[in-house]
């Protein structure tokens, strides 16, 4: 298990993380997402132990993970920014790997290589941006390792090995009780792979829910009315977002879906819709919720009202 306690880490009077709390059990995928600058990285970075926390604690398995060999040994960590010794080939990675990781799979990192098509002798020199990920993606995994994280997991990857990767991640999740945390600008990517997802803003977490809860909490109305009203028309709803074109006003409402439909139902609407929201856009409205307002399919989300 991972805890994290009233983590913080500051650099330069900056704080990248500002007394995060989150629990992520033993045989989770657990995904982060938030806007630019939000923290995700600078927690793999504490959680991997190359950070160490300015205030709080971050332990797995109940040990603090900075300058601890022992908890590290559980780890296999593939940054955003990634790294192979100059000229090396995936080989020369994997004898490297083999000296700091015990249970490093020899035979686990050939089968890998051939599934990915990749020759282990050539140089990563001559590797695509694509290539060096799926390479340091299987390099990771020959550790096997309980604890895998992964920073911006699918980035430059096709579609046919993005679902190779999260088959992997998956399966090793499930067969070997390891434990994933993952960050990624993709939430369609998360949506299918993860059973948690955080949602990190300014340094802290601002949500945190598994993923059919997230997706139940808020629903979209589009509703209009042969009178002329407002958002004050709608006191005792509690909404994220709304705007209005013409008599149709769309909302974003958190709460139950059955009474607040039921309480609109007995307003006599000329229109009432209840759509289907993307994680995508459930996580959009909590941040803009949160005062992060930005364009989204080219549709600017400033409320509008005629």
């Amino acid at each position: 298990m991972i805890l994290a306690e009233n983590l913080t880490k500051t650099f330069e009077g900056y704080k990248a993380l500002n007394n995060i709390h989150c629990r992520i059990p033993e045989g989770c995928i657990y995904g982060m997402v938030g806007s630019n600058g939000a923290g995700k990285s600078t927690f793999l970075r504490l959680v991997t132990g190359i950070y160490r926390p300015d205030g709080g604690s971050i332990t797995i398995d109940g040990e603090p993970v900075y300058e601890n060999p022992s908890i590290k040994e559980k780890i296999s960590y593939v940054p955003d920014d990634l790294f192979f010794m100059d000229g090396a080939s995936m080989n020369r990675m994997a004898q490297l790997y083999m000296a700091a990781y015990p249970g490093f799979d020899r035979k686990r990192f050939e089968y890998l290589a051939k599934t990915f098509e990749l020759n282990p002798d050539q140089s990563t020199n001559a590797f695509s941006k694509g290539m060096r990920r799926q390479a340091a993606i299987i390099l990771a995994l020959s550790c096997r390792p309980k604890y895998m994280f992964f920073d911006e997991t699918f980035d430059g990857l096709d579609p046919v090995m993005r679902g190779l990767v999260k088959t992997l991640i998956v399966k090793d999740v499930l067969e070997n009780k390891a434990t994933a945390i993952i960050t990624s600008h993709s939430l369609r990517e998360l949506e299918d792979t993860c059973d948690q997802l955080a949602l990190l803003h300014q340094g802290g977490v601002v949500l945190e829910s598994d993923i059919m809860n997230l997706k139940t909490s808020l629903f979209k109305l589009q509703v209009a009315f042969p009178i002329p009203y407002g958002q004050e028309f709608f006191r005792g709803i509690e909404f994220l977002h709304y705007s209005k074109r013409g008599s149709v006003a769309t909302l974003i409402v958190r709460g139950d879906q059955n009474e607040v439909t039921q309480k609109i139902k007995s307003m006599n609407p000329l229109l009432l819709d209840v759509l289907p929201l993307t994680l995508e856009e459930v996580f959009t409205y909590e941040l803009e919720a949160l005062g992060y307002h930005f364009d989204v399919n080219g549709y600017d989300f400033e409320t509008e009202e005629t």
